[in-house]
């Protein structure tokens, strides 16, 4: 709950706009997205998508059955304001990641553009990538972003853990297999720069 509270407060007292991670347009991982697409309807989850706008972008594009997830209502009532008639296309979950209850090979793609690196202790990340290994179905694709080495330590006041995508993919373990990953140096809306480093793997 306590990091509930913190989320919620965080949507609550910022336009999204202003937040740090905030992007026009995901290019990045809407690249990505494009290059392995599943099949003629492909099942995607956002995970930690909150306002984000790639839910906006993959609507607009074919075969796409988008999941939002994140922690923090008021961020998914955002979306979905900014989304009007079109928010009913996507399906919206609230709830923590590390403990929600996600169906069972459910998904071709497993997208989260920085929510991972939140996962500071041991039993979160192990939760959360049961919770991966769970809901993608085998031979789906994992696309994770986070804080690269030279990212920073903190964000929105909490944490992070940082990594090169040989120790991003570490994280994953066996089951995973990595495909690619790419470096971004995303600009902040007050002007910061911040590295993140995206890994692509596919599930055994």
């Amino acid at each position: 709950m306590q990091y509930k509270s913190h989320w919620e407060r965080v949507y609550s007292t910022k336009s999204s706009s202003a937040l740090s991670w905030f992007q026009p347009r995901a290019d990045q991982s809407l690249g990505l997205i494009q290059r392995i697409v599943a099949g003629e309807q492909t099942r995607i989850i956002d995970v930690g998508g909150g306002s984000s706008t790639l839910a906006d972008d993959l609507l607009k594009l074919d075969g796409f059955d988008v999941t939002v997830l994140d922690i923090s209502k008021r961020a998914l009532e955002v979306a979905r304001q900014r989304l009007a008639s079109n928010a009913g296309l996507v399906r919206w979950l609230v709830g923590d990641i590390t403990q929600l209850a996600l169906p069972a090979q459910a998904y071709d793609i497993w997208h989260d553009r920085a929510v991972f690196h939140f996962m500071t202790t041991p039993e979160q990340r192990h939760a959360y990538i049961a919770q991966m290994r769970q809901a993608v179905r085998p031979g789906g694709h994992v696309i994770v972003a986070v804080f690269g080495p030279d990212g920073p330590i903190q964000c929105s006041g909490l944490p992070v853990m940082r990594y090169a995508p040989d120790a991003l993919h570490a994280e994953f373990g066996d089951a995973f297999k990595l495909v690619e990953h790419a470096s971004e140096a995303h600009r902040t809306p007050a002007g910061v720069e911040q590295q993140f480093v995206y890994c692509h793997c596919v599930m055994h």
